[in-house]
């Protein structure tokens, strides 16, 4: 059941950053630029960050197993069409139907994984495996993405889900047992609405303020948008007995920062992954497949990592793997800070490999916290808040990414992208802060 459900996280990851490493073959294949191609990413990611609750909230409705295998079929026919668009148009569509079968995916297979390990050390090391398997999937992206594309071109970025999705939805038939919640929440409209406002309106004003003008009337217009939408959406969240979002568990420090570094953790990645993208393929001339495997420290560095901090999560609780994860993801950050035109390959592949390393102990570490000390039946509410932290980073971290290299030519492409690196240098730190709200212990038994 495990695998079954890493198999479907495998492709909810695979798809947040495969794309990244094609987009310069995108860019060429359907004349976009960057503002488009930000598009292209951010479609998948806003979408899914927006629904993720709401699909959990299905799931304990509807059955989890039932939405887990509804959420493959829609996201393998928005693959389809993705790999068969015929213009930016399509493809920025398409990708958004994927997300919305991904926000199937990512919170019922978390959900299926925690009912079935009631054990709090096992579950511990169970979300560090699927912590593992979903972090491979972001950090091997790029490179399964490089090789794609110098074999079939970009549209293989698409048909390669179908195998895949085919595989999971016979394997989850067979193997995952259904299962709902034994009190069903009812769902909550108005502030899924809302909260679709908020996060889609304010990558639309990151995406396009460089373009449009930070201070223009449509930028304005953005802002008052998302200030509105977001006092509206707390408001409504209070006055309802069974919200959308739990906001009372934002008056829990822990989880409070948990959440921030969830936001914190994934901006930082995806951020560096479209500026090593553009710098490599554009300022270092390298081919996708070369741009790829560079990413392969980084790759190893996560898959290594996850297993072992949820293992010392079981044992130690959040705060260890926290501290290691900042620390390394600061200064693999630091250390590209001075990224120039002729930097070396083997001090790209250090940084790459620090951060990877600092992506594969935060993972298991910021969920547990999230959750840690919560009743089951809001531990669910808790992860699915934290998934969407995740992917509002993301989104979040590729809008800034475009925003700090719009309209900058090859040459100058380095220097334009060093705030960029230091922007992931102070997510590492911040994660250290997130550290200090972890309780060093968080599994009963484990050491103090």
């Amino acid at each position: 059941m495990l695998a079954i459900c890493a198999l479907s996280m495998f492709l909810v990851g695979l798809d947040t950053t495969i794309v990244n490493v094609g987009l310069p073959a995108i860019g060429l294949g359907l004349g976009v630029d960057t503002r488009g191609l930000e598009w292209v990413v951010d479609a998948y990611t806003v979408v899914m960050a927006s629904l993720l609750i709401s699909s959990g909230a299905l799931a304990d409705r509807f059955g989890r197993r039932r939405v887990l295998r509804c959420g493959l079929v829609v996201f393998g026919a928005a693959s389809l069409a993705c790999a068969l668009a015929p213009s930016p148009g399509v493809l920025v569509t398409a990708r958004a139907v994927q997300g919305i079968g991904a926000s199937m995916l990512s919170p019922v297979a978390l959900a299926i994984v925690v009912n079935a390990m009631p054990d709090p050390r096992e579950r511990a090391q169970a979300i560090g495996i699927w912590g593992s398997v979903f972090g491979l999937s972001m950090a091997a992206g790029p490179v399964t993405g490089g090789w794609l594309i110098a074999a079939f071109g970009w549209r293989s970025l698409f048909w390669i889900n179908a195998p895949v999705i085919v595989a999971a939805l016979v394997l989850s038939a067979v193997f995952v047992p259904e299962s709902r919640a034994p009190r069903v929440r009812r769902l909550d409209a108005p502030g899924q609405i809302l909260l679709t406002v908020v996060v889609c309106v304010s990558v639309a004003v990151l995406i396009e303020g460089p373009h449009i003008g930070w201070a223009t009337p449509l930028a304005w217009a953005g802002y008052l948008i998302v200030v509105a939408a977001a006092v509206g959406f707390v408001a409504v969240e209070r006055r309802r007995p069974e919200p959308l979002m739990d906001l009372a568990l934002f008056r829990r420090s822990a989880f409070t920062t948990a959440v921030l570094g969830a936001v914190a953790l994934f901006a930082a990645l995806s951020l560096g992954l479209l500026l090593n993208t553009l710098y490599l393929q554009r300022t270092q001339g390298w081919t996708a497949l070369t741009t790829g495997i560079a990413t392969l420290p980084m790759a190893l560095g996560a898959t290594v990592c996850a297993p072992l901090s949820g293992n010392l999560v079981g044992r130690f609780g959040a705060r260890r793997p926290l501290l290691l994860a900042g620390a390394f993801i600061t200064v693999g950050g630091l250390s590209l800070v001075d990224l120039r035109p002729g930097t070396s390959t083997p001090h790209l592949l250090l940084a790459y490999l620090l951060i990877g390393i600092g992506f594969g102990f935060a993972n298991a570490p910021i969920t547990n916290t999230a959750v840690s000390g919560l009743p089951q039946a809001r531990a669910g509410v808790a992860g699915a808040i934290t998934s969407t932290a995740r992917q509002v980073g993301s989104a979040i971290g590729i809008a800034l990414a475009g925003g700090l290299v719009a309209g900058v030519g090859p040459a100058d492409l380095a220097s334009a992208s060093r705030p960029g690196w230091l922007l992931v240098a102070g997510c590492g730190l911040f994660l250290l802060v997130v550290a200090r709200a972890a309780r060093p212990s968080t599994i009963p038994g484990g050491a103090a």
